[in-house]
């Protein structure tokens, strides 16, 4: 069974479309979801309504467990207020039908020999990297047997082994990250997910129209729109 595993979407209805339509044409049997469908985009409620549609699992993001139970912003972190204040917007645009959504998405989904959770199976705020240490990976992956472990949460691509599986990261539809030397981060012009086909994994990256990006965030009353457009802007 080819299954599509996509993740990290925070309401980016344009980019979740690329998406939907790249995995039509791979004639995909199913979708699996790894979670934070809707906050820090600009389209939170299409974003729910389209993943709600695919009836397909979807796991529960730490982003998605804010939504129903929002906390304070960071303090003295000027980008990490903005997206305070984004997230608090999206919460906003949610309506009860929204919400229950969100509220029905599960920690892990066990399917076709694939355990798949948001950070880790017993953590969405856990990151699991390339460099994660095999002692570490084996304490977050215990009590699960599966021939390939996929999550989400870094916005980062990953494929590394364990034992005789295959622990893999779609990378994010919605706002991949490409890291800079500097530190820093950009967005670049493509949507990510793979197809898993058993224990085959193919990743793929999908070109996103950046100007649709832009236009969809420039049209709401999203605060900071300008700001959150600023990493997709360089790249068209």
């Amino acid at each position: 069974m080819r299954t599509a595993v996509i993740s990290d979407i925070h309401g980016n209805l344009v980019s979740l479309e690329a998406v939907l339509d790249d995995a039509a044409r791979q004639a995909v049997d199913g979708f699996v979801c790894l979670g934070d469908v809707a906050a820090t985009g600009p389209q939170p409620r299409e974003a729910v309504a389209r993943i709600a549609g695919l009836r397909c699992p979807v796991v529960m993001g730490n982003t998605d467990h804010w939504l129903l139970e929002p906390g304070p912003g960071p303090a003295d972190d000027e980008d990490g207020e903005r997206i305070h204040d984004i997230d608090l917007w999206c919460r906003e645009q949610l309506g009860p039908a929204e919400l229950a959504a969100l509220a029905g998405y599960e920690p892990v989904v066990e399917l076709d020999g694939v355990c798949c959770y948001h950070g880790s199976p017993r953590s969405f705020d856990e990151e699991l990297l390339p460099t994660t240490p095999p002692a570490d990976l084996e304490a977050a992956l215990a009590g699960h047997n599966a021939g390939v472990y996929a999550g989400g949460h870094t916005h980062q691509a990953m494929l590394r082994r364990h034992h005789t599986a295959l622990v893999i990261n779609p990378g994010s539809v919605g706002m991949p990250f490409e890291l800079l030397g500097d530190g820093t981060f950009r967005n670049p012009p493509v949507a990510e997910y793979a197809i898993v086909d058993e224990r085959d994994v193919e990743f793929r990256r999908v070109p996103v129209n950046v100007a649709a990006v832009t236009t969809a965030a420039m049209r709401t009353d999203m605060p900071h729109s300008g700001w959150w457009v600023r990493d997709w802007a360089w790249s068209q």
